[in-house]
Parts: structure tokens; sequence; C-alpha cells
């Protein structure tokens, strides 16, 4: 018994070491100088800044895709390499306001959002003046007041009392500034549709009104989720003193140029008849598309590894490039690299148990698309999905980090998260590989500026699926155009790169998926 267990221990030690070794072999083939070769082209002009749905984000995908190829992976879509998604647009077909007998134009009385309407017509049998929309214990428009299927006229922005806003009682305004928040709480009152009319706003420009009538790209199935089903119109001055005229509406514009308190009585009701009418066209404009390619595993070829950054960035403003070489140009380059030195292991008889899945996605710049279109059309089973390694931004230094080495260092983002097995896994590897300062400052709840929501791992993460996020921080140059290839740090990100393979290499060959035992 004694001797078996001996035994036992010195061929797991041997296996051990066997590992380690390999890793380190393959870790070996990710060089500063491959990652700079990569990034050139990626981060280069004719790229165009890689904006989601344009021609330099298309030959981004290309480069891409045709670098998987060359490696011998395999499509990962079905026989494809690419995961196109659609990008709709909506576009104001028709729209009708009249009330009473009069009937006003769209572009010089009145201009509606295509962003945040829908089509729809509501008719009222009367007009409500609700002050600022808003109803709180500190100030309440809606008291004794009923707006049940009516159209209520409403102002942004939120009363003061000596210079101060009442419901916070500082300078700041609270949220009720918002319209998100006044258009819910109409819903919630029973109102019908929403005039917006502001003292500023004394006439209507033509010009925002037409821009006004699209509403520029975005992920099919998103924006119609967004909207709430309740119509705004903006209202210039001369339809308000229509609507309430008189000394009441002169008077009603000078306290709203003055952030005054409205008195109940000054929340009135008109029995003015009002239709109010809107119709938009959906048309899809363009799409785009994830690069996916897959290295099947062995044993567990059923079970996945994703390593994951964005491959779009800002575009092209006029003649002026965003080449967004460190965002995320450096993600891009290290998940190309990775998947080479993936590749070489199983070329030599010592690939991973598990699949590892190489994604590149477009649209995050624009609010995470491509992740999102994914983890909704998943093309692998996310229940089968161990892990998500995301890399975005790994080629700079923080010029905020005031504390530790800061050329040796990495924000770890997540491992707090989801898994109790990613951060010993994490700094297991560091310590044995890498030995870089591991900074967990955006792990922090109160992180203002909350990173852990601002790149594509999360849409893995609102799925349940443990994640890692790798990232060294915004600079000066972050999404500007001065974000180029000359001020990547390749040295440190081939140290950031290795960490992360290494982090891979671990969780694709261990013997259990990681669990799934800590919340979101």
């Amino acid at each position: 018994m004694q001797k078996t267990f001996y035994t036992v221990l010195l061929v797991s030690a041997t296996l051990l070491s066997t590992a380690q070794t390999t890793s380190e072999k393959y870790t070996a083939t990710i060089t500063a100088t491959d990652l700079k070769k990569h990034l050139v082209i990626i981060a280069g002009p004719e790229m165009e800044g890689r904006e989601t749905a344009t021609e330099g984000q298309k030959k981004a995908a290309a480069y891409i895709e045709d670098y998987f190829k060359a490696l011998g992976l395999k499509p990962g879509n079905n026989g494809s390499f690419q995961q196109v998604f659609p990008l709709m647009e909506d576009t104001l077909v028709s729209s009708r306001i009249q009330i009473g007998a009069n009937e006003y134009s769209y572009g010089k009385d009145y201009m509606m959002s295509a962003r945040i309407n829908n089509s729809g017509d509501a008719k009222a049998n009367s007009i409500v003046f609700a002050g600022y929309g808003i109803s709180d214990s500190l100030y309440d428009d809606y008291a004794n007041l009923d707006v049940k299927n009516a159209i209520v006229v409403l102002a942004l922005g939120e009363p003061k009392i000596n210079d101060k806003f009442i419901i916070t009682g500082t300078n700041r305004a609270s949220a009720w500034s918002t319209l998100a928040m006044k258009r819910q709480l109409a819903i919630e009152k029973g109102a019908v549709g929403i005039f917006v009319v502001s003292p500023r706003l004394v006439n209507i420009d033509s010009s925002s009104a037409a821009n006004q009538r699209k509403t520029g790209a975005y992920l099919f199935g998103k924006q119609a989720e967004e909207v709430p089903a309740i119509n705004v119109a903006s209202i210039s001055q001369k339809v308000f003193k229509e609507i309430f005229p008189g000394e009441f509406g002169s008077s009603m514009l000078k306290k709203l140029d003055s952030n005054q308190v409205f008195a109940q009585a000054e929340h009135v009701s008109t029995g003015k008849k009002t239709i109010f009418h809107y119709t938009e066209r959906i048309y899809e404009k363009a799409n785009s598309s994830n690069v996916v390619a897959t290295l099947e595993g062995s044993d567990k070829k059923d079970e996945f590894v994703f390593l994951t950054a964005h491959y779009d960035h800002l575009g092209k403003r006029g003649n002026i490039v965003y080449y967004g070489a460190d965002d995320d140009g450096s993600g891009t380059v290290a998940v190309l690299e990775m998947a080479e030195a993936f590749s070489r292991a199983k070329a030599d008889g010592r690939g991973p148990r598990r699949s590892i899945v190489f994604m590149t996605v477009s649209g995050e710049e624009k609010g995470l698309w491509g992740s999102e279109y994914y983890s909704d059309h998943p093309i692998f089973p996310l229940e089968k999905t161990t892990a998500d390694l995301n890399t975005d931004m790994v080629g700079r230094i923080d010029p905020k980090r005031k504390t530790g080495d800061s050329l040796n260092y990495l924000y770890v983002i997540g491992d707090n998260k989801l898994s109790s097995d990613l951060k010993p896994i994490s700094e297991s590897i560091n310590n044995q590989y890498t030995q870089l300062e591991l900074d967990y400052k955006y792990n922090d709840p109160a992180d203002p500026e909350r990173i852990y929501y601002r790149s594509d791992h999360y849409n893995f993460a609102r799925k349940g699926v443990p994640v890692l996020f790798y990232f060294s921080g915004t600079h000066a140059d972050y999404h500007r155009p001065t974000d180029t290839v000359d001020k990547i740090n390749f040295e440190l990100m081939e140290k950031r790169v290795h960490f992360i393979f290494n982090t891979a290499w671990e969780i694709a060959n261990r013997n259990n998926m990681l669990k799934r035992d800590l919340a979101l």
C-alpha cells in the first residue's frame, strides 16, 4: 500500500513536470517580434481604424481569418470562420401631431428621435402640464394629478431652491434630470404620450430634426427592447403657448427657465383632443462579424475554453485614422499568437484536452455588439464553456497607477466572480511562470469606471460563464488617433500574453471544468 502511494506520487510529479515543460516550450513561441509583426498590420493605415461595418473592419476580419486558416485551425461557425450579425437602422417615415383643430409640422413645430420611439398612435382627450414630470418624497409634480389616457407636457431638468436642487440638496442634479426616469413614471401614471418643452429650445432646428429621423446602426433585436411603449416629441415654445395660451403659458416658461418650483395649481389639464402619430421603417443597414476558429481538444473536446478580444476600433474621422493599436489591436494579436502556440502544441501531439475557441469580435466600441450577439446565438454550448479569457488593451502602461512596478503589472478582473477556481489558478500560474504584479483594482464593486462591464467577457459572464479579463489601463491616447504601434511596450506585452496563455493551458488541461459557485 505504501509502495503504491509513493509510485502514484512519482507518476503525478513526472506528469506535472512534463506538462510544465510542454507549456513553457510553446509559451516561448509567443514573442515580442511576432506580436509586433501582426500589430503593424492590424493597426496599420490600410485597416482605416477598423470601425464596425466598414471596409477597414472587413479587411481586418479577412486578415485574422487567413491567419487562422494558415495555422490549420477549423472554422468555428458550421464551416465558416465568420459569424455574421445584422445591423439595423430605423427611419422616421411619417408623423403627425394634431391638437384640437391645429395640425403641426415636423421639423418646424416639433421633432422626434427615431432612437427612442416606436411606431404607434396615441389619441387623448386631454393634455396635462406635469411640470418637471417628477414624483419624489421631496417634490411631486403628480400629487393629485390625473394623467391617465392623457398626453403629458413636461420639462427636462428639475427644480431648485436657493440655487440648490431640491432632491439632492446640493449643486448636483439627481437622476430625475434624465428623460428615462420621467418617461417610465409617465407610463406608470397611465399617460399615452409625452411632449417635452424646454425654455432653451424656442424654435425647432430643422437640421437637428432631420438628423433625428434616423437612428444610425444598431444591433438587430436590441433597439426595440430598450424603447419603452410611449412616444416622446420635443415641441417648440410656440406650440406650448398654443396648448396653454395667455399668461399661464408664458409664466410657466419663465419658471422653467430658472428651475422654479411649480405649485399644485399650476399642474393643469386642458380638454383638447390630440392625435399623436408616429411610423418608422426598420431595415438592414449593414452587417459585421465575429471571426471564430477552433482547435479540437482530445479527451475533453466537447468542453471549451474561449480566448477573445475585439478587433474593431473607431475608424476614421475625415482623413484622420484612429489606429487602435492598444485598443484593442494588442488583444487581437495576443489571440493570434496564442492560437499559433496552441496549434504548434497540437501538431507535436501535445494539444489541449479541451477544445480552444479563438474568437475576435467586432462592435465592441459600439456597445459590445459582437459578443452580445454571440452570447445570444452561441455556436458552442455555454454550459460546456468552462471559461472566457478576454484580452482588451495589454500593450501600454497606465500613468494613473502610482504604486508598484509600472513595468511589471497587469490588471486582472473577474477572478473573484462566478468561480472560486479562478483566483487560485491565476495566481498559481503567475507565481510559477511570470511573476507579474497582479492588480485587482477593477474588481472593486464601487469602481467608478465600471471596467468589469465594459468589455466582451461581460456577455459571457451574464450567461454564467466564468471569465478572466486582462487589461493594462487607459492612457492619454485612449480613443484618440495617437494610439499607435510605436507606443506599445512589446517586451512587457509579451510577458503579459505568456501569463494569459499559461492560464489558458492550465484551464484547458485540468481534470474538471471550473466550478460555477459564486455570484456575478
